[in-house]
């Protein structure tokens, strides 16, 4: 799978991860992330903040009804193979992602921290890394 990267810049080690673990899914069929503009650096701490943006696999079917009750019609309807709430349970299920710290319908989000010692210095920094998952092409959030 081709993952569109041009609007990340390639911090975050969670982002990484996850871009990984949905590029090898097959349900998925487009990925893109980007840095989020929350992103800040200061001397105690690194924020970083991705958002990632995944499109379905869809499939075709048939649907038949009647139009105005009298004349037989059928026409194809392209549904998703999965939605947002099976993505969130899927990810849950691994024991290497974890269940996100949030998800409604619309939004999965991640907050992963850590501590970075750099070699040769006494005082490390916190990484926070704030990730969030949206589907691509659905509606904005209210």
């Amino acid at each position: 799978m081709d993952i569109d990267r041009e609007r990340w810049s390639g911090e975050g080690d969670f982002t990484e991860r996850l871009l990984a673990w949905l590029a090898a899914r097959d349900d998925i069929v487009f990925l893109r992330v980007e840095d989020a503009v929350a992103t800040r650096t200061d001397v105690d701490y690194n924020f970083v903040s991705n958002e990632i943006y995944v499109r379905f696999r869809t499939r075709d079917r048939q649907e038949r009804r009647r139009l105005w009750g009298v004349l037989p019609v059928r026409r194809t309807v392209a549904e998703k193979v999965t939605t947002m709430e099976a993505l969130e349970t899927a990810l849950a299920d691994d024991p290497e992602l974890g269940p996100p710290d949030f998800a409604d319908g619309a939004m999965i989000q991640y907050l992963d921290t850590q501590r970075v010692v750099p070699p040769y210095q006494t005082r490390g920094y916190k990484l926070i890394e704030l990730v969030r998952i949206y589907e691509a092409g659905a509606a904005p959030r209210a």
